[in-house]
């Protein structure tokens, strides 16, 4: 399809496809004459995926062309490839390595990961933005006195790994790796708000079963 079809069935303006373009976070189309370029259905997958990361994630236009070159990056495997792009997302909180509750944390974090037997979290540790801002979060419990029991945290943890893995499922039924990356870079924008309101909607649809209204 020529530009002007891409950006009719995108919804977005030529002018902002353009500016895409220039800033390396949609591939080029093919040359088919010295003014002109054909896209496919590839351009405009990306373009979807451009548009949750700059609107829906707010991302700075240099952080989105971050994540979409480690998601392109195909000489890394797909587990390198996927954690490489997620890992270009900005970060959730980081540890203070002044406080001494990061200690307590950091302790905690290695019991609880121990127990689930996720060695690929343990072996990767603290390179992980997520296993630091698991480290963050638990600091901030233990400063401010709330209780970080390790079954409690074992139990949530059991329960985002069925999420993980109705994620990869999904994420397995599209048809190339590049999609599949996308799929799951997307996801982490998109699905992360949604699984924190229903968090929200279970617990006041159990509150009304247990007090009432």
């Amino acid at each position: 399809m020529r530009l002007s079809e891409l950006s009719e069935r995108s919804g977005i303006k030529t002018a902002t496809i353009k500016y895409y373009l220039r800033e390396g976070l949609l591939p080029p189309g093919g040359r088919v004459s010295a003014t002109q370029a054909e896209y496919d259905e590839s351009h405009l997958r990306r373009l979807r995926l451009v548009r949750a990361l700059l609107q829906v994630g707010r991302l700075p236009v240099a952080t989105a062309r971050e994540v979409l070159k480690q998601a392109d990056d195909e000489s890394l495997g797909r587990t390198m490839r996927l954690g490489a792009s997620l890992w270009a997302l900005p970060p959730g909180p980081e540890p203070d390595e002044e406080a001494p509750e990061t200690v307590a944390a950091r302790a905690e974090t290695d019991r609880l990961l121990d127990r689930l037997g996720w060695r690929t979290a343990q072996e990767i540790g603290s390179l992980s933005p997520a296993h630091r801002s698991v480290v963050a979060s638990l600091a901030t419990l233990i400063r401010l006195g709330y209780p970080c029991e390790g079954d409690y945290l074992a139990e949530h943890a059991r329960l985002m790994h069925q999420v993980a893995v109705q994620d990869l499922d999904m994420m397995e039924t599209y048809p190339t790796e590049a999609e599949q990356v996308e799929h799951a870079v997307a996801s982490a924008v998109l699905y992360e708000p949604l699984l924190a309101a229903l968090r929200r909607l279970a617990q006041e649809e159990e509150s009304a079963r247990r007090f009432g209204l």
